[in-house]
Parts: C-alpha cells; structure tokens; sequence
C-alpha cells in the first residue's frame, strides 16, 4: 500500500510537506518585516484593514503563516477590535484550504482507498465522527493549521462541516494567543516566546494533552470498528 501511495500520490505528499515546513521559515521573515514597519501596522485605514484580512486568509491558506503568528501579530497591532476579522480570515483559509487539496488529489487517494477496504473503512469511520476529529485537530497549538486542512479534506468531511468545527476548535487558542498579543510590549519577544510564562504553558499543555488524547481515543475506536467490519 505504501508504495502505490507514494507512487500515485507524489504531488499531494510534496505540497502536504511543504504545508509544514513553509509556515515557519516565513513567518520568521515576515516577524522582522513587521517589526521594521510597526508605525505603519498600528495606522492601517479601515480599507487596508479588509485587505489585510484578505492576505492573512491567503497566507494561512496556503501556509505561509502559521494561525499563532497571526494572532500574536493581529492583537499586538491592532487589538480586541481585529479579533472578529482575524476569525472569519480563519474561516475563509480553512476553505481555500479544503477547495486545494481537492484540486491537488482530484480523487487520488479515494482510488487508492478503494483497493484496500481495511484503510478505506477506517477512512469512513474517521468521517462519521468528524465533528469530534476537526474539533481535537483545530485544538491543538502543535498540529500546522494548513497540513491539517489537507489532511481533513482528504478524510472528505462535508465542507460547512468542516468549516464550522474548525472555526470552533480554533477558538480557545486563538482567544489566548490574541490576549497574549494585546499584552506585549515588544513584537519581537512576543514571537520568540509567546506563552506567556507558566500560566500560558500550563494552558497550551492542556490542550495539547486534550487533542492528542482525544485523537487517539478517536482513531483507536475507528481502527476498531473498521477492522471488526471487514472481519
């Protein structure tokens, strides 16, 4: 199996790479740009503000920022004000996401699927308790929002589905990482150490531990039942 995956599904590998590896040599770039250009961020026009939005959906989409970036970033400049903009940015990366991944694979993996029933009933599985599989993804501070959205669209979860649990799931650490970004007063020690001390490790601790558990309880359970199916 996993030679025909690497085999008929080489483009959509690469790009899934290139998800993880892109947000982090970026945003290191854009955190000096930004911090070289601070009086012009704190004085955008509320239609600068709508394109900024627009870039940030475009960059997260496409991983060229990672989601924390974002926020830190957003509530530093621009404040609580910014944090509905920065939500629906959210939203709309999470689609432009969904929508390329199924361009790249264009049924690929589904074809796959369909020579190895085992595989393929855990891929049903996973899709069935979607709402709990995007929820625990969008959790995590750990997991890169543009990889995860490849993946999920891969699993086929319907696509408001999709959209809605992850704009939930990403609530909690955007909430923190926003907040963290309002209090700082320097942009460069905020990028480099963002949890803002013991509370803040304590917290992204946590919800590491709940998406990571909860991802295992999740895939157990359907790697269970697809094998008691097929059996």
């Amino acid at each position: 199996m996993w030679k025909k995956l690497l085999q008929q599904n080489s483009g959509t590998l690469i790009y899934s790479l290139l998800l993880v590896v892109v947000p982090v040599v970026v945003s290191s770039g854009l955190g000096f740009l930004l911090y070289r250009n601070q009086e012009l961020m704190h004085s955008l026009t509320p239609e600068q503000m709508l394109l900024y939005y627009l870039l940030i959906s475009l960059t997260m989409a496409f991983a060229l920022t990672p989601t924390t970036f974002v926020a830190l970033a957003t509530g530093f400049f621009v404040g609580w004000e910014g944090f509905p903009g920065v939500v629906i940015a959210y939203g709309a990366a999470s689609l432009i996401g969904y929508q390329m991944a199924r361009l790249i694979d264009q049924g690929k993996l589904e074809r796959l699927l369909h020579q190895f029933p085992k595989a393929e009933g855990i891929r049903d599985e996973l899709r069935s308790q979607s709402w709990s599989l995007i929820i625990l993804t969008r959790i995590s501070p750990v997991l890169p929002f543009a990889f995860m959205t490849f993946v999920l669209s891969l699993v086929r979860v319907p696509r408001m589905r999709f959209l809605v649990a992850s704009m939930v799931g990403m609530l909690p650490r955007t909430l923190f990482f926003f907040w963290v970004g309002t209090q700082a007063q320097d942009l460069l020690a905020l990028l480099q150490n963002p949890n803002a001390g013991t509370s803040g490790k304590l917290l992204m601790g946590g919800l590491v531990v709940i998406s990571f558990g909860g991802l295992y309880v999740l895939l157990n359970r359907a790697f269970k039942k697809a094998l008691a199916k097929s059996a």
